[in-house]
């Protein structure tokens, strides 16, 4: 009888320390944060304000539910364009897919599957999903999944040195709205061309160029879908009545000295004083400067405005869409989960319109658009960013985003136009500087011409 209850008590206290054990493991495993990874490009690796929202993440939603964001790289896209691939091929010495990455759909439609990313319709309710812009997610989409989830959006934008454009307006007439059109402003840079090369009679042909564009190709295949024509047949393009439309006021411009044709970024020309608009990817206004250098080394401080882009007279209020959005690759349930909630953190309204007034992007939500980004803008220091945000909104308000055609050959495409674009009008600038004001019209022509059996090649 002793003996038995000996052993009883024995083997009540082996079972008091299992449970004990199991308790000490279930406490250690709840205590144990999920960590995700990240690589992204928003800033520096240690000085950015996406790791600064990271950090906030961390400190509050994160340490509730146990989710720890821990950000692994900061580059550029095309290195982590590189990188995605190079470990998704399984190539020797690639790093390990984070939990999150920076991407465009190109690298997506690049992966060998594209299966290792997650649907994010599989975790946002639909609910959810109408509260972004729909275009936003429609660029996203990829095979017919959402991919690519947008954070921070860009989109191109009017830049404008008010300072010089109004001495220009004072002396011609030409205001700030009639820059609203395409065929205004090419209107008003041939204008400007006359006026700078008048200003030195005894050096003629010295016009200075007043409309720079960094991206042709979106101005020929947004400014197409606008009049009402596809750009593109399959995996070529289509140069119809559409195309024409936007080459004529292009070319006349450009061939009166009116547009800016040499390589570079817009911001380039613009720093320089060669040039006082652009047209380029509102995450530039970065890399616009308060100053312009002239070539004699005097200098001049400026103002830089912001306006939407310009559209066609008789087209649709049509504009490009940019900006990367972020992958989530497949892993287990709890770390997918856990990159889900940082990103629905992420794109809430008021952490949102934080995040993009500080990097020069968009919001990515009506709610964002609509209640926070007004109020972000009265709270701008910056009267270059609060110009910027105002034309984000009158963007938004006004205008449809525009969603690119996910092609094999997308990117071929626009490097083959865009050299071809700026030579061919470029000579044609040569031609008419010998033949005159009237040879203009054939001039124009025959680039077009030449332009076309080129790219039809």
């Amino acid at each position: 009888m002793k003996v038995r209850r000996v052993a009883a008590f024995l083997l009540a206290g082996i079972l008091l320390a299992c449970c004990c054990a199991g308790c000490s493991d279930t406490a250690k495993k709840e205590e144990t944060p999920t960590t995700i990874t990240v690589w992204h490009v928003y800033g520096g690796q240690t000085d950015s304000p996406l790791n600064d929202l990271i950090d906030a993440f961390n400190q509050t939603v994160g340490k509730e539910q146990r989710i720890n964001v821990q950000v692994t790289s900061v580059s550029n896209t095309n290195t982590i364009h590189e990188l995605v691939l190079a470990a998704a091929n399984g190539e020797p010495g690639a790093s390990e897919l984070p939990d999150l990455f920076i991407s465009y759909p190109k690298t997506v439609m690049a992966l060998p599957d594209d299966s290792i990313l997650v649907d994010y319709r599989d975790y946002f309710s639909q609910e959810e999903l109408s509260a972004f812009l729909p275009a936003f997610l429609e660029e996203g989409t990829v095979n017919d999944r959402l991919v690519v989830l947008p954070v921070a959006k860009s989109t191109e934008i009017m830049f404008i040195n008010q300072t010089i454009f109004d001495r220009f307006s004072q002396a011609t007439g030409v205001t700030i709205e009639d820059l609203d059109t395409w065929e205004g402003l090419y209107r008003a840079a041939e204008i400007y061309a006359d006026w700078t090369d008048d200003q030195t009679p005894d050096i003629p042909g010295d016009a200075k160029s007043m409309f720079v564009h960094d991206y042709y190709f979106n101005y020929f295949q947004v400014g197409a879908q606008s009049l009402g024509e596809d750009f593109f047949r399959g995996d070529v393009l289509a140069f119809g009545p559409a195309f024409q439309t936007a080459w004529e006021p292009l070319a006349r411009a450009a061939l009166q000295g009116g547009v800016w044709l040499k390589g570079g970024y817009a911001t380039e020309s613009i720093r320089t004083g060669d040039s006082i608009v652009s047209v380029a990817s509102s995450a530039s206004i970065l890399y616009y400067s308060d100053v312009v250098t002239y070539p004699d080394n005097t200098s001049e401080d400026i103002t830089i405005i912001s306006r939407p882009c310009p559209v066609f007279e008789n087209g649709e209020k049509l504009v490009m869409q940019r900006g990367a959005g972020f992958c989530t690759v497949r892993s287990t349930p709890e770390r997918e989960r856990a990159a889900v909630t940082f990103l629905k953190w992420l794109t809430e309204p008021e952490h949102n319109v934080e995040f993009v007034t500080r990097t020069g992007y968009m919001p990515v939500t009506h709610a964002a658009f609509e209640t926070e980004l007004p109020k972000a803008i009265e709270g701008l220091e910056s009267a270059k960013y609060a110009s910027l945000y105002q034309a984000y909104l009158n963007t938004q308000q006004n205008y449809k985003f525009y969603v690119p055609p996910q092609l094999e050959s997308y990117l071929s495409l626009e490097t083959t136009l865009e050299d071809h674009v700026r030579a061919q009008l470029a000579l044609g600038r040569r031609d008419y500087l010998e033949a005159g004001e009237t040879g203009l019209e054939q001039i124009s022509a025959d680039r077009l011409q030449s332009f076309r059996e080129i790219m039809e090649r």
